[in-house]
């Protein structure tokens, strides 16, 4: 077992929020380790291995070089001056957070808590839940927030795949229990974040996640609902957004697609939905429609597949349908909620033979974003992609990764079903 060396900053949860704070906080200079219960994940990132996008291998080494170190043993907090909460926040049978994994991070904190440490949680949640929920776990040790320790929320607004913002150029909101709370936060961000904004508590910051992410569920919903509408009036609304953009005030395009995805989108809105209605006893409206327009959009998509077959004298039952691009956003591997997955789930129910290219994907599970189980449907990503696309009756393009060569993917396509509208031409058809 190697042996647990004092750190300044202890983060918890070694995903794609903890790896990249915890790499900025090391090149601030600060000592920082980062806690784990998932062995296998401690021992790669100890044999400098990356498990995430944003981070790649040459990054985890040069971490490990600054003094980096994993591990799964809690005694790890016993000395360290700061907390991160880092973990997953996914959604429940219900439609609420899950915060079992936030209740076990604070319960490991409660054990070693001790005079002066700073406790910060930046797993997406309720407003409430730092006050609520963490706050009175870290109490039963005896000790109390805003006298023997600090506690503050502060949201993560990790992007993976981003290639202009980042830990350090991304404003960083804080929000703490106290003042005193929110300052002692502020002033360890700004040690390796160049803008932090201070809210007026715990609450507010809690708040302004999930307003961000409702703001683009919405918008994203009102397109998609649109491009419907639009097709049925012979509408392009692509140049029609493109047109609207043009004006200098008052507009900020969002598109359509073949629905939302990701860790944010499809599941923070929720959070607030489910506790408005919880407590208020009142339903969000606006997210609730929301969320039945995007998580619709996948069927929409296969009515669309279906209807341009038709049109070519084909069933859906035992066409070759090729769709590229499998994750979530372009241009990283990430594959969580994406709605390719209950689309194509839908069309090998439907009899179509089913087939998938995606460069960041060599294997894909449509049944489930975690593990495997011997019901789940495995797909191989095809190895010859022209060839693929000569072969399908239909093409789908889904995510616009930049290495795919759209103009010649388009030329040797029989007829592709563009929901990104990025192609044009004879044998193309738009969302």
């Amino acid at each position: 077992m190697i042996a647990l060396m004092k750190s300044d900053v202890v983060v918890i949860g070694l995903g794609y929020v903890g790896l990249p704070l915890a790499q900025s906080a090391l090149a601030a200079g600060l000592k920082v380790a980062g806690l784990d219960l998932n062995e296998t994940v401690v021992s790669n990132l100890n044999a400098g291995n990356s498990h995430v996008d944003d981070l790649s291998t040459q990054d985890i080494q040069e971490m490990l070089a600054r003094g980096f170190q994993a591990t799964a043993d809690s005694q790890i907090l016993q000395d360290t001056d700061v907390a991160i909460i880092c973990v997953p926040t996914p959604l429940t049978v219900d439609a609420g957070p899950d915060l079992n994994a936030v209740i076990g991070a604070t319960r490991s904190i409660a054990k070693w808590i001790h005079p002066g440490m700073l406790v910060i949680l930046e797993s997406t949640t309720y407003p409430g839940t730092t006050e609520d929920i963490v706050q009175p776990i870290l109490e039963e040790s005896g000790l109390r927030a805003g006298i023997d320790f600090h506690l503050a929320f502060s949201p993560e607004r990790i992007d993976p795949g981003n290639p202009t913002y980042g830990m350090k150029n991304t404003p960083k909101v804080v929000g703490g229990v106290t003042t005193e709370a929110t300052t002692r936060a502020a002033n360890f961000y700004r040690q390796f974040v160049d803008t932090v904004v201070e809210a007026k508590g715990a609450r507010e910051a809690e708040m302004a996640k999930l307003l961000e992410n409702t703001y683009r569920h919405v918008n994203i919903a009102l397109m998609n609902e649109l491009v419907e509408f639009s097709n049925l009036l012979s509408v392009d609304l692509w140049n029609a957004i493109d047109c609207a953009a043009t004006k200098p005030f008052g507009f900020q395009a969002f598109y359509p697609g073949p629905g939302v995805g990701g860790h944010c989108i499809p599941i923070d809105p929720n959070y607030l939905s489910h506790h408005v209605k919880t407590v208020l006893g009142r339903p969000f409206r606006f997210v609730e429609l929301a969320q039945e327009i995007n998580a619709g959009m996948p069927i929409y998509v296969q009515q669309r597949i279906q209807d341009a077959l038709n049109d070519f004298s084909k069933a859906l039952r035992g066409s070759k349908v090729l769709l590229l691009g499998v994750t979530y956003k372009p241009d990283i591997a990430d594959q969580r909620e994406s709605p390719v997955r209950p689309l194509a789930r839908g069309l090998l129910d439907s009899g179509a033979q089913v087939s998938y290219f995606d460069p960041y994907v060599n294997k894909w599970n449509i049944d489930g974003d975690h593990g495997e189980s011997q019901s789940d449907r495995q797909l191989t990503c095809v190895s010859d992609l022209l060839a693929a696309v000569r072969e399908a009756d239909l093409v789908v393009l889904l995510q616009a990764h930049k290495s795919l060569d759209l103009s010649e993917i388009a030329a040797n396509s029989r007829v592709i079903l563009d929901t990104r509208g990025k192609l044009t031409g004879s044998n193309v058809i738009r969302l």
